[in-house]
């Protein structure tokens, strides 16, 4: 996926782009496409712009599988993880009916793939996930929305309309490509790549405003740390965590 970016200079361009992305520069190739002018006493100024690929993860879910039996010795290894329920099967061939036929309706030609994957914002569980897949770049981009405000509607929508189907509650993500377990995995390293910087300086950080689940996953990814503790701070939208020394609240 590719997605084109402004800023007043080439690198206010690119922090935006990578920030609303979820990415770091590692996972992104950056094209600058124009470094702007500053124009004449400011008259005739242009931003800068640059493009910047997402490079897809090597990695892809596992598609779902209904539990198998195991025995005692095999579940007392196996890492602490919910296994899905029966009546997730209910709530997937449901979810996949309406998912496939919303986005034919909304003019996408996608596939729909549920997948269980590790709930980074949930201590040793798994979710469940409906993955649109096989879209292009524009699709997936359009799906997508600025800083996930599209699929984030969708999820709810569906959400909604399973619950309703069912006549009971259920909870699940809807992703596209996955984009969101990317970013999702993409907080977990900034998460600890803050942390570094917080112990190496002495002083505490504050992060960008984020929805409660992303404060969470931050929360939780960092919930061991012996040197640094996290912090909620801010109210509605703008609460955002804060990471800071361990020495400070100790």
């Amino acid at each position: 996926m590719e997605r084109e970016f402004t800023g007043k200079s080439v690198e206010e361009a690119i922090e935006k782009g990578l920030a609303e992305l979820g990415l770091s520069r590692d996972e992104a190739e950056i094209e600058v496409i124009s470094r702007g002018s500053r124009g004449v006493l400011g008259i005739g100024a242009t931003d800068a712009r640059v493009r910047i690929v997402w490079k897809e993860r090597k990695t892809s879910p596992q598609p779902v599988e209904l539990p198998k039996e195991e025995t005692p010795e095999k579940r007392a290894e196996a890492a602490p993880v919910k296994a899905p329920r029966e009546a997730d099967q209910e709530v997937i061939e449901v979810g996949e009916e309406i998912l496939k036929e919303l986005l034919q309706k909304m003019g996408f030609d996608a596939s729909v793939e549920a997948v269980y994957e590790d709930d980074l914002a949930s201590e040793g569980s798994k979710r469940l996930v409906f993955n649109i897949t096989n879209t292009n770049d524009e699709s997936t981009a359009r799906l997508i929305g600025r800083r996930g405000e599209v699929i984030n509607a969708i999820q709810n929508l569906l959400r909604l309309m399973v619950s309703h189907r069912l006549k009971r509650w259920v909870n699940f993500a809807v992703d596209v490509n996955g984009y969101r377990a990317h970013r999702e995995e993409s907080l977990v390293k900034l998460a600890h790549r803050i942390a570094a910087q917080v112990r190496e300086t002495g002083r505490g950080v504050p992060l960008e405003p984020m929805p409660a689940r992303e404060r969470r996953i931050i929360h939780l990814a960092l919930k061991d740390d012996p040197d640094v503790v996290t912090q909620s701070i801010g109210e509605g939208e703008r609460r955002r965590v804060t990471i800071v020394p361990k020495q400070f609240v100790d």
